[in-house]
């Protein structure tokens, strides 16, 4: 099987079920954005030295597949086709915010994207996660889709920020603090 298909030459693309739509719907920016995140994320597990968080992070990949998978489904929950992210993968997250917060200290600046590679990362990532949700968001103006969608990307981008901070208290790396400075 060829991996091109030349289908997409002329600026559509096949959603699943068939549907043919341009490129550049806020249907297929929203799922291409989570694409984009996904791979942000795996970039950030190769980085990422402890075997929990890299666990974290790939179980995150697949609920993200998942999620790309349902926005490139018209109507995917009335069809209900394909594994779809849920109201536990929300909780899950809140509870691994809620467990990994106990080994920092509580937050007394803002805090720059940075320290050590894995960290770095993930920061990105949470900048594109919320460009994401900013995308699906969008989407949801045009078309219906499940708002637990948006739920999920926003906790998730919580979620990447509370573990760089994490990374970077495990690698020992201080975190770089936002310094306002006068002009």
């Amino acid at each position: 099987m060829k991996i091109y298909t030349k289908g997409g030459d002329t600026g559509e693309t096949s959603l699943f079920g068939g549907e043919r739509v341009r490129k550049n719907t806020p249907r297929v920016a929203a799922y291409g954005e989570v694409d984009e995140l996904n791979s942000v994320l795996g970039v950030a597990r190769a980085e990422v030295t402890h075997a929990d968080l890299r666990a974290k992070l790939e179980t995150i990949q697949s609920s993200l597949f998942d999620l790309g998978g349902e926005l490139a489904t018209p109507n995917a929950r009335a069809k209900k086709t394909g594994p779809r992210v849920g109201e536990h993968d929300v909780v899950e997250l809140e509870g691994w915010i809620d467990a990994l917060e106990t080994e920092l200290e509580p937050l007394r600046n803002f805090i720059l994207p940075g320290g050590a590679p894995g960290a770095a990362f993930l920061h990105l990532g949470r900048t594109v996660c919320r460009r994401a949700e900013r995308a699906v968001i969008t989407l949801s103006e045009h078309e219906p889709i499940e708002s637990l969608l948006i739920r999920y990307l926003n906790r998730l981008s919580d979620f990447l920020f509370v573990l760089a901070r994490v990374v970077n208290q495990r690698a020992g790396v201080a975190e770089p603090q936002w310094i306002g400075r006068e002009r």
